[in-house]
């Protein structure tokens, strides 16, 4: 297994770092390419945005959308994957916009992650980094994504800091 946890901010090249490790590992092995997604279009904007991710992506990817059960989805693929799920914070507020148990489904796909065999990327926006939002709702995402950062960056065995289309291996 080979399991990376990327992080960064928004529009920071952290989805391409992923996306292009993941290809060259696939080169290497000639595992099949996968993207676990997690959006969920609630709009005609974010519609498009999922269209030109795929777009982007081509062909030689196949994509799972996995809005809330990332778990049920990692535990659904091979040993041969070459996998990128992207992205976590997105999941995260999924959970948190059905009222799901977060801590449940961060235990599920922290024991889902542990399973694979293949080699994974998780990617996930670091939002830790700026001021403290003004409402309860807001400050509990950022809370959760922080405990949840730091039970992945346990786990993984590399942790990749993007900033600036910058990569900066912090494990």
């Amino acid at each position: 297994m080979l399991f990376t946890l990327v992080l960064g901010g928004a529009r920071s090249g952290k989805s391409a770092f992923a996306q292009a490790a993941a290809e060259a590992r696939a080169a290497q092995t000639g595992g099949r390419l996968v993207m676990v997604a997690t959006a969920q279009a609630f709009d005609s904007e974010m519609a498009e945005r999922i269209a030109r991710h795929r777009d982007d992506r081509g062909s030689a990817w196949t994509t799972v959308e996995a809005p809330l059960d990332l778990a049920g989805a990692l535990d659904g693929l091979g040993a041969d994957d070459v996998v990128v799920i992207d992205c976590l914070t997105l999941w995260l507020s999924n959970l948190m916009l059905d009222d799901r148990d977060v801590l449940t489904a961060a235990a599920q796909l922290v024991e889902s992650v542990g399973r694979f065999e293949g080699a994974l990327w998780l990617v996930s926006n670091e939002v830790g980094l700026g001021i403290v939002p003004d409402n309860a709702l807001a400050r509990r995402f950022r809370d959760e994504a922080g405990r949840l950062h730091q039970t992945l960056a346990r786990a993984a065995d590399a942790v990749t800091l993007v900033m600036a289309g910058l990569t900066l291996r912090l494990k």
